[in-house]
């Protein structure tokens, strides 16, 4: 892989009294795809609300080079970091390009306008829908805008907090073959994922969290062929079909 763009040292997260993210390290390296996957309670959205400090957290935050685990949100944006958060969390009573020109508040009108082209581009649907309420949009349609939100702001890091939720398998493969050519542009993606099997066959390299912790780590493409992740995360067998 590339130098790490990010890299998660020792981290620990805690609500209250309970810590839900325990001594996790984790690195992603320059356009590559990393996965985070494990069971629902294992960590994985609170280990990237804390990287994009949206809950406070001990350990090490670097990225491009820098610390900033003691950097504020607003700062990380600018920064060129973005988070795509599990319920979307757009305004659904504002227009498709309404939602789209918050994302980029931090840009001049000039690059806001550039942009929100270059995302028309890439999701030619909201372009369609570009003066539609958010909150009359499809799910997939949910997703590409909350995807293309977080584009407007040009990060260099995009996480991605479970993008395929609720949307039904052919818009699954639709917005992971985004999210592939995303990495292909350059945008290095953090992808926290429930469908497993459709997270390792994109991503370059896999880490599983199990109980606030990274339990275990390694090449995607071969991940998806160990048998203990077959049995445990993609429901079959060790001579599962996997294609």
């Amino acid at each position: 892989m590339n130098a790490p763009l990010l890299e998660i040292s020792d981290l620990h997260v805690a609500y209250g009294k309970v810590e839900a993210v325990t001594g996790v390290d984790i690195a992603v390296a320059e356009g590559a795809i990393i996965t985070v996957i494990g069971a629902n309670g294992a960590g994985k959205t609170t280990l990237l609300n804390a990287i994009m400090g949206v809950l406070p957290s001990r350990g090490g935050i670097r990225f491009a080079g820098e610390a900033i685990d003691q950097t504020p949100l607003e700062s990380r944006v600018t920064g060129g970091m973005c988070l795509v958060p599990e319920r979307r969390e757009l305004f659904s009573g504002m227009a498709v390009e309404d939602n789209l020109l918050l994302g980029g508040f931090l840009r001049t009108r000039v690059e806001r306008a550039q942009t929100q082209e270059e995302v028309f581009t890439r999701f030619p649907r909201l372009k369609e829908r570009r003066r539609q309420l958010a909150g009359t949009l499809s799910g997939g349609e949910r997703q590409m805008l909350a995807m293309g939100r977080a584009l407007m702001a040009r990060p260099k890091l995009l996480m991605l907090d479970e993008p395929s939720l609720g949307l039904a398998p052919r818009i699954v493969a639709d917005v992971f073959e985004i999210v592939g050519a995303l990495r292909d542009s350059g945008v290095s993606i953090l992808l926290v994922e429930q469908n497993a099997r459709a997270a390792l066959r994109l991503a370059d390299h896999a880490y599983v969290m199990e109980l606030g912790c990274v339990v275990m780590q390694g090449k995607a493409s071969e991940m998806i062929a160990d048998k203990r992740i077959i049995e445990t995360y993609l429901g079959g067998t060790h001579n599962a079909d996997l294609a």
